[in-house]
C-alpha cells in the first residue's frame, strides 16, 4: 500500500528566494501554470502611461486576447483590486481591438473582498486566482487555483436577431462547408433528436428545440467550417482532443473549444465529435 505524505502549506515568503518576483518569473516563463489556456508572455513590468507598472501581460494571439495580470503576496486588499482593474482599463482603452481580461493573483482572498471582486466580475471580465506554496519533505511547490471565473460572453450579438436562411449561408460560404454543418447536426441528433439549427447573421447555432442554452456555434466559410463547442476547460476534454489529433484550442473569452474543420474532417473523427456532443448534453443536465 502506498504511503501518503502530507504537504505543509507555507507562505510564499518562506520559499527559497520567496518573493513576488519569484511568482512573476514563474508565470512569465510558463504561463500555462495559470491554466487559462494557451497563453504566451507579451510583456513584464509593463510601464503605464499615467504611472505604475503592470506585473504581467499575457496574450492569446489566435483569439486576439490579452490578460492583464497583477500579483500580490499575502491577502488582497482594496488597492490591489483597484490597481488590477485600472491597468486592465488602461490597456483596453489603448488597444480597443483586443479582448482584455483582468487577472488578480493573491495568496489569500477573504470573504469580504471575494464579494467585492464578484460584483466587479458581473460587469467586467475579471478572474481571481489563489496561489498556494507548499513543502513536502525537502521539496517545495506552488499551485494556482481559480476561485472566481469570468462568465464568458456569448458569441451572439444584436445582429444575430436578424434572421437569415440556409440559402443565405450557402451564398456567403459554400454548399460544401454547409454539408460539414449538416454532418455535425446528424451526429447530434443521434444523441438527442431535439437538436436543430438557428440561422442568424454572424453564426449558425445548434440548440435543443431551437431555444434555451446554445451548445454549439458554427461559422461556415468558403473552404472550412469554424466550430465553437461551449464546454468549460477540462483536462479530460483536452486529452480527448489530443488523442483525436486536435489541439486543445480552448478560448476562455467565449468559454469553449474551437475547431477549424475542412471537408472530410468529420468523417475521420466521427466518434470524437459524438463523444464531444455527449459531454455537452451531460454538462447541460448539470447546470
Amino acid at each position: 500500500m502506498a504511503t501518503l505524505e502530507k504537504a505543509q502549506v507555507i507562505s510564499i515568503r518562506n520559499l527559497p528566494n520567496g518573493s513576488e518576483r519569484l511568482i512573476q518569473d514563474l508565470i512569465a516563463e510558463d504561463p500555462s501554470v495559470l491554466r487559462l489556456g494557451k497563453l504566451t508572455l507579451k510583456d513584464k513590468e509593463r510601464t503605464q502611461p499615467s504611472g505604475g507598472r503592470l506585473d504581467i501581460l499575457l496574450e492569446d494571439s489566435e483569439d486576439r486576447s490579452w490578460y492583464e495580470v497583477e500579483i500580490q503576496l499575502g491577502a488582497t486588499d482594496e488597492t490591489h483590486i483597484i490597481r488590477t482593474i485600472e491597468y486592465w482599463d488602461r490597456e483596453r482603452r489603448r488597444y480597443p481591438d483586443i479582448r482584455h481580461t483582468a487577472v488578480i493573483v493573491a495568496e489569500e482572498i477573504n470573504g469580504r473582498f471575494f464579494n467585492v471582486i464578484s460584483l466587479f466580475n458581473q460587469q467586467i471580465p475579471l478572474i481571481a486566482l489563489k496561489v498556494v506554496a507548499f513543502k513536502l519533505g525537502d521539496q517545495f511547490g506552488i499551485l494556482f487555483t481559480k476561485i472566481l471565473d469570468y462568465q464568458p460572453k456569448s458569441l451572439e450579438t444584436e445582429d444575430d436577431n436578424q434572421i437569415t436562411t440556409r440559402q443565405d449561408w450557402e451564398k456567403w460560404a459554400s454548399p460544401t462547408t454547409m454539408a460539414i454543418a449538416d454532418q455535425l447536426l446528424k451526429i447530434a441528433k443521434e444523441l438527442n433528436h431535439g437538436f436543430e439549427f438557428k440561422f442568424a447573421k454572424n453564426y449558425i447555432t445548434m440548440r435543443l428545440g431551437g431555444a434555451g442554452r446554445v451548445f454549439i456555434y458554427l461559422e461556415p466559410q468558403k473552404k472550412q467550417l469554424k466550430l465553437w463547442v461551449t464546454l468549460k476547460s477540462n483536462p479530460d476534454i483536452d486529452k480527448l482532443c489530443q488523442d483525436a489529433g486536435f489541439d486543445a484550442n480552448y478560448k476562455p473569452y467565449y468559454g469553449g473549444y474551437q475547431f477549424e474543420l475542412p471537408p472530410g474532417e468529420i468523417d475521420k473523427h466521427r466518434d470524437f465529435f459524438k463523444d464531444l456532443v455527449g459531454k455537452l448534453l451531460t454538462a447541460g443536465e448539470n447546470l
